[in-house]
């Protein structure tokens, strides 16, 4: 079952999120109108604020359809809902900005080891302990992919450009960490509070997209009006960006039900590994060539992911095993208490027939 839900997982977060890549490519790089009025949509505040609260229409659908009320949701948890909706808002800029001032090999370095901060805040911001296989996971899966992405032959762009700046290498260590408050955060709610992902879903996208309507509606912002003009003046634009706001929704609810299912580290071996397993898949489809160090980082990476996965069933079959012995115990006690009661039903009557 585990490695079903794990399938279930990588297929729906890979497929609904490279449909989603190629939308945005097209959101922002099609030029819309004629030759005379073309123009490309630069509205990028606006256009995740649409597609936060398509997510939250489609998580509030889901939830409902799967019978999950909100009654659960107390005063406690909006609060956090609304940190981590904050977080997710300003996580994004200094990762962008971070890409003007960092070379290709550190780009490389800080997209593959987002699982660092996620365990990290884990054990600073909730004292929680992993087990010592989860730290070979980590340190195999982060090492493989970055000797991947750092073998694999770059352009020579990429080579000239400017070396690390330490403003760029803030951003981005600021980025990783609020990403690793986010991920060990929603963990942390998982664990004490008897939610589902369908909950969490709704909420963080409905506090982010009210957090973007406030961004948008402050005065010195001309964003929210030169998009609404955008769409007007080109209303093909308006079924691109429903697309692509459908398609991050979609991809979300997989996000949320390996979040709920496997806990964040796992998730972002999984988001983190999608472009190690899209540059693998080009190299069969392809017939590109990879050097004798990628096919090293390729079993590395292989082995963290299985172990990870080996080792989660095997927990799940112990749990299931001390269960149910935990059961045969309950039906134990529970025929014991019966016949005691049946025995002590007929002293109670031999003794009132002797009394007779």
């Amino acid at each position: 079952m585990t490695l079903v839900k794990v399938g279930f997982s990588f297929i729906g977060i890979y497929s609904c999120f490279l449909t989603w890549g190629v939308l945005q490519e097209r959101v922002s790089t099609t030029s819309y109108g004629d030759k005379e009025t073309k123009q490309q949509f630069k509205y990028f505040i606006f256009l995740n604020m649409i597609q936060s609260f398509m997510a939250s229409i489609v998580a509030f659908f889901y939830a409902k359809i799967t019978n999950q009320n909100f009654e659960k949701i107390n005063s406690s948890l909006l609060i956090k809902f609304l940190q981590l909706a904050f977080l997710g808002a300003i996580a994004s800029p200094f990762g962008y900005e971070s890409l003007k001032h960092i070379d290709y090999p550190t780009l490389i370095l800080g997209k593959t080891s987002k699982l660092v901060p996620v365990m990290l805040m884990s054990i600073v911001l909730y004292r929680k302990r992993f087990a010592f296989y989860q730290y070979a996971v980590v340190i195999l899966v982060t090492f493989g992919i970055s000797c991947f992405m750092l073998l694999q032959p770059t352009s020579e762009k990429k080579k000239a450009a400017e070396p690390s700046s330490l403003y760029g290498i803030a951003l981005l260590s600021i980025n990783l960490i609020i990403d690793g408050v986010i991920g060990s955060t929603q963990d942390q709610i998982f664990s004490k509070n008897k939610i589902k992902g369908q909950h969490m879903m709704f909420f963080m996208n409905i506090f982010s997209g009210i957090l973007m309507v406030c961004w948008l509606l402050n005065p010195f912002n001309p964003e929210l009006s030169n998009a609404l003009t955008f769409c007007k003046i080109h209303p093909n634009v308006i079924i691109d960006i429903l697309l692509f706001s459908l398609c991050g929704a979609l991809g979300q609810c997989f996000i949320f039900f390996a979040l709920h299912n496997f806990g964040s580290l796992f998730l972002n071996i999984i988001t983190v590994s999608r472009k190690f397993f899209t540059v693998l898949l080009s190299v069969f489809l392809f017939d590109h060539k990879l050097n004798f160090g990628q096919w090293l980082a390729v079993g590395l990476v292989f082995f963290g992911i299985g172990l990870e996965v080996y080792m989660k069933q095997k927990v799940i079959k112990k749990l299931d095993k001390s269960m149910e012995e935990e059961n045969r115990e309950l039906e134990k006690l529970i025929d014991e208490k019966t016949k005691r009661k049946q025995t002590n039903g007929v002293i109670d009557k031999v003794k009132k027939d002797k009394t007779l």
